[in-house]
């Protein structure tokens, strides 16, 4: 009777998985494996492939510049955001870790950004806020100052779109925060009787304890940025002079705009494979600076 149970509490168990498992294996494992497909087939939605190999490999990295392009511009953007993004959001939870009155209602402003930032709306704010006629020139036009061509200027177009990344510093915040609490506190008490200073608490005892939330947000925030799609389409449209073009960008151009879909997907194997590699290379490093509460 107890083996019947199990077997029917195990059946009803499955049968509420079955959408799921449905979801998964036709809108994330079936598009993954025939992207790869097609990514060795010339193919376009009005043909049916053609296999070429690694024709589009070669392609992408010997005779498309705009590729290289792309590349060295979402390689900048992550350079730029990721160390940007954790210090901003390590910083803020270290404030908010603090008792203080109100402390709560702190905490959910400085999260509402990354409720929007991702929004194409947001893009568009931030898009008007930094055009020439913008509030952000506005700002420097009343103080004195000379304006600035945030998006008119390769120099600049990319750490202005960086700034909205950086912005959505929320969810790390929260992670960042949840880490710092179960820091015990004897530890820092024992630290300041030893005489140890602020900054040698924070390397000592802080990083070594919230390392593994350190390792795991720069992961995903780096998977973030080596997607960027939205604040590159609504806000530069990869200008100027393809300064913010990234690999997100010229996927989307190269399978939407011009039906080139054996290409585009041959691009975004080729970010998985980055993303990838700096992962696995991520890994390999933690056993030298990443402290789980379980070793001694």
């Amino acid at each position: 009777m107890r083996a019947k149970s199990l077997t029917r509490r195990n059946n009803a168990a499955y049968l509420y998985l079955l959408p799921w498992l449905i979801g998964i294996l036709i809108f994330q494992l079936y598009p993954f494996i025939i992207s790869f497909y097609y990514s060795l087939c010339d193919y376009n939605p009005v043909k049916m492939p053609f296999f070429i190999g690694f024709g589009n490999y070669i392609r992408l990295f010997t005779k498309d510049a705009e590729f290289i392009t792309s590349l060295r511009a979402t390689l900048l953007y992550t350079v730029y955001t990721v160390p940007l993004k954790l210090i901003m959001s390590l910083m803020i939870a270290m404030l908010l870790n603090k008792a203080r009155k109100g402390i709560g209602i702190l905490r959910t402003l400085y999260y509402l950004p990354s409720l929007f930032g991702g929004s194409v709306a947001v893009a568009v704010l931030w898009k008007v806020m930094f055009m020439d006629s913008g509030m952000i020139n506005g700002t420097l036009r009343s103080l004195g100052l000379s304006p600035l061509s945030f998006l008119g200027d390769p120099k600049t177009a990319l750490p202005t779109l960086g700034m909205l990344e950086v912005w959505q510093f929320g969810s790390s915040m929260v992670m960042f925060l949840a880490a710092l609490k179960q820091v015990p506190a004897s530890l820092y008490e024992a630290a300041r009787i030893d005489g140890a200073s602020g900054p040698k608490r924070f390397i000592r005892i802080t990083l070594p304890y919230i390392s593994p939330i350190v390792f795991f947000c720069i992961i995903m925030q780096t998977l973030n940025a080596m997607q960027n799609f939205t604040s590159a389409f609504v806000i530069t449209r990869g200008g100027p002079l393809k300064s913010t073009y990234m690999l997100g960008l010229k996927l989307y151009n190269d399978g939407f705009l011009y039906w080139k879909m054996g290409y585009a997907s041959a691009t975004s194997w080729v970010i998985f494979a980055i993303v990838a590699l700096f992962t696995l290379l991520l890994f390999a490093s933690s056993r030298f600076w990443v402290f789980y509460g379980d070793e001694s």
